[in-house]
């Protein structure tokens, strides 16, 4: 998966794309952590209790230059992208990725674009 200006999880209907305001600081304020490349990553469980290691992750890179990026949901291992949105027993978890992007999108980090 490529870096882009806009980006989506496989099956949602929202884009987003960084917000100008975004900026390294804003990104490591946020909880992402520096990669060994340089660029920005965010991995967020999407289950219920935090403590479960079963659950689906939400996982965002950032470009070192923080003009593209890239986001997924993944299995626990973080190996296989998923898509939540054609199950209707994920509402939990669905409901939980747009609170988390909801979040960023009100601390400046993303912006929402409607397909």
């Amino acid at each position: 998966m490529a870096f882009e200006k806009t980006a989506t999880v496989l099956g949602a209907e929202t884009s987003y794309r960084l917000a100008p305001s975004a900026k390294r600081y804003t990104l490591r304020d946020n909880g992402f952590i520096e990669t060994n490349g340089g660029n920005y990553q965010l991995i967020r469980p999407l289950d219920a209790t935090p403590q479960s290691k079963e659950g689906f992750k939400l996982k965002i890179t950032v470009s070192k230059d923080i003009e593209t990026l890239k986001m997924s949901i993944t299995t626990a291992n973080g190996l296989k992208a998923v898509n939540i949105f054609k199950d209707p027993k994920q509402k939990m978890s669905q409901d939980k990725f747009y609170f988390l992007m909801d979040g960023m999108i009100s601390r400046g980090l993303f912006e929402k674009i409607e397909d």
